[in-house]
């Protein structure tokens, strides 16, 4: 595994403890279908949540949660679409970002952008 891959999974594992911590159900973790995929869905309230993850280790190519663009914003909702296809029984849906800023093995930060884009 790359090291790039490395610290994305790293950065799953942590922001689902973080939202885990905050009282959310971690229903699936990268849920696929076909060639999408969802890093974490989770559940809070009544609400199901499509949680994108962004690790960075440096600020080189910005802020992590600016790598999420309106290109990727339509895969996410696509990839949604198709979730909430096979599971109906959800009614409000919301997008959010766990954006994460590692300093080797340390979280340097955690920012949880909910409802970050619709």
């Amino acid at each position: 595994m790359s090291k790039h891959s490395k610290i994305g999974v790293k950065g799953e594992q942590i922001a689902e403890e973080f939202l885990l911590n905050k009282g959310y159900i971690i229903l699936h973790k990268n849920w696929r279908s076909g060639k999408k995929e969802l890093d974490l869905i989770a559940f809070k309230g009544d609400t199901l949540v499509i949680v994108e993850t962004k690790t960075r280790t440096n600020f080189d190519f910005g802020f992590p949660e600016e790598s999420v663009t309106k290109k990727k914003q339509q895969f996410l909702k696509s990839a949604a679409e198709a979730f909430v296809a096979a599971n109906s029984q959800y009614l409000i849906i919301r997008f959010d970002i766990v954006s994460i800023l590692m300093n080797g093995d340390r979280v340097e930060e955690i920012l949880h952008f909910e409802e970050a884009f619709y």
